[in-house]
C-alpha cells in the first residue's frame, strides 16, 4: 500500500483526474482549480515525498522521475483506478510525461503545466541539492522562490507567501532527492512515444521553464496543443488561475463517458447522464465565464452582466456556455489564433463595435499591434479595401486608447 498523502474531491464514480504538484509545493498548489475540475471528475491530488503530508522516505537519494511515476501508479492502484487523466505542474508535469510515454495504457489524457522535457544543466540541480543538504534546510531556496515562481506583481501576494512557507516546511533530504531526479531527467527521446491527447500550458514570463521548453513538448508530442498564459511565471495556475482553469476544463471535459467506474463503497450515486449533463453545463458556464473575463476583461463582462434583463438572460447564458465555454476553451487553437480569426470575421461583416472590443481582446491574448496590423492587411485582400479601411481606423483608435506601443524590435508590447 502506498503512503503517498493525497486528497480526493468530486463524485466517486466520475472519471479520475490525478493532479501532480511542482517541486517545493504541496497539493495546495492546485487549490485554485480543484473545485471546478471536481464538477466533472474525481480529482486526486498527491504530495511529493517530503512535501505536504507525504513521508520523506518515499524517495531515495538516487531516485528518478520514473520512481515518482511509480508512486502515482501505486496510488491509482490503491484507489482502484485503472485509467485516469493526469495534470502536473513542473516536476509533477514531468511525472505525467513519463507516465504517458511508459504507461500509455493507464493514461486517458495529459496536461503539462509549466514543465519541460528536460530542466537545464544537471549541475544546477545537483548544486541546489547540495545547498539544501549542507544547510539541512530548504530555507535558502524558499527565500528566493518568489522570483522564480511569480512575476514581480504577484510576489508579495499572500498566496505566494503561503506557498513559500510550504517550501520551507519541505524535508531537505526529500527535496534534494527530487532535485537529483530532475537533474537526471531527459524525456526528449520519449516524446514521440506519447499518444495521449496532451495540453501544454506555459507562462509567458516563466524563467524556470521558458515558453521554448513548452514548445519543445508540444512539437514533440503528436497529439498536443500549446496554450501560453500572459502575465504568469512558473506557477501560472496560481498567478492566473482563471486562464489555466479554462484551458484545463476545455481539455478534460471533452469526450467524458456517460458513466465512470472505479469508485469505492462510499462513492455515492453513479455519475449518471442527467448528473453529467448538469455538471457539464455548470462546468461549461464556469469555464466560459473564466475565459470570457480573461479575453474581454472584467470591466466589459461586468457591464454586460449588469445590463442583463430577464429577457436577455437566456442569451447571456447561451454565449457564456456555447461561445466561450465550448469554442474558446477548445485546445485545438491558441487564443492568439482565435483572435486572428475573430478579427477577420468582424472586418468581413462590418461589426465595428465588436471589432473594437476584439482588438482589445487580441492585445490581451498576446497579439502585438504589428500582428493586428498584418491581420487587417490580410483582411483587405479577402474582405475588401473599404472594410479594411474602416477596420484600420477602429484598430488604430483602440490601440491608442489602450496605450499599447508597438516595439518593432522585440515584437512584444511594452
Amino acid at each position: 500500500m502506498t503512503r503517498v498523502h493525497h486528497h480526493i474531491t468530486g463524485p466517486g464514480s466520475a472519471p479520475a483526474l490525478i493532479l501532480g504538484p511542482s517541486l517545493g509545493t504541496s497539493l495546495a498548489v492546485w487549490d485554485p482549480q480543484v473545485a471546478a475540475l471536481a464538477a466533472t471528475h474525481r480529482v486526486v491530488r498527491w504530495d511529493l515525498p517530503g512535501h505536504g503530508g507525504s513521508p520523506a522516505d518515499l524517495i531515495s537519494a538516487k531516485a528518478t522521475v520514473a520512481d515518482l511515476g511509480r508512486l502515482v501508479l501505486d496510488l491509482a492502484d490503491e484507489l482502484g483506478v485503472e485509467r485516469f487523466a493526469y495534470a502536473g505542474i513542473s516536476l509533477g508535469g514531468a511525472v505525467g510525461v513519463w507516465l504517458a510515454a511508459h504507461q500509455p495504457q493507464r493514461l486517458e489524457k495529459l496536461a503539462v503545466v509549466c514543465s519541460s522535457a528536460h530542466f537545464g544543466d544537471p549541475r544546477d540541480w545537483h548544486d541546489r541539492a547540495a545547498l539544501v543538504r549542507a544547510n539541512r534546510s530548504t530555507g535558502p531556496i524558499a527565500d528566493s522562490a518568489g522570483t522564480r515562481w511569480f512575476t514581480p506583481a504577484f510576489q508579495n501576494h499572500p498566496i505566494a507567501k503561503a506557498l513559500a512557507d510550504d517550501l520551507r516546511a519541505a524535508d531537505p533530504d526529500a527535496y534534494a532527492a527530487c532535485c537529483d531526479a530532475l537533474a537526471s531527467y531527459d524525456a526528449r527521446p520519449d516524446l514521440s512515444r506519447i499518444t495521449a491527447a496532451t495540453l501544454v500550458v506555459a507562462g509567458r514570463n516563466d524563467p524556470a521553464t521558458p515558453v521554448a521548453h513548452a514548445r519543445e513538448l508540444a512539437d514533440g508530442i503528436s497529439d498536443a496543443c500549446l496554450t501560453e498564459v500572459a502575465h504568469a511565471a512558473h506557477l501560472a495556475n496560481v498567478e492566473q488561475p482563471q486562464a489555466v482553469l479554462a484551458a484545463l476544463t476545455g481539455h478534460f471535459a471533452a469526450d467524458l463517458p456517460e458513466r465512470a467506474g472505479g469508485g469505492d463503497s462510499h462513492a455515492g450515486p453513479p455519475f449518471s447522464l442527467s448528473a453529467r449533463a448538469g455538471a457539464d453545463d455548470a462546468a461549461r458556464h464556469a469555464a466560459g465565464m473564466t475565459v470570457r473575463r480573461a479575453v474581454l476583461g472584467d470591466a466589459h463582462v461586468d457591464r454586460a452582466i449588469a445590463q442583463t434583463t430577464p429577457f436577455t438572460a437566456v442569451f447571456q447564458d447561451f454565449i457564456t456556455r456555447y461561445a466561450w465555454g465550448e469554442v474558446w476553451t477548445r485546445p485545438g487553437l491558441s487564443r492568439k489564433t482565435r483572435s486572428c480569426i475573430t478579427l477577420t470575421a468582424l472586418v468581413a461583416h462590418g461589426h465595428h463595435e465588436e471589432l473594437a472590443m476584439h482588438v482589445r481582446a487580441a492585445l490581451r491574448n498576446g497579439l502585438t499591434p504589428a500582428e493586428i496590423r498584418e491581420v487587417l492587411l490580410q483582411s483587405a485582400i479577402y474582405c475588401g479595401v473599404p472594410a479594411a479601411n474602416a477596420a484600420f481606423a477602429i484598430a488604430n483608435r483602440t490601440i491608442t486608447e489602450e496605450a499599447i506601443v508597438d516595439d518593432e524590435d522585440s515584437g512584444q508590447p511594452r
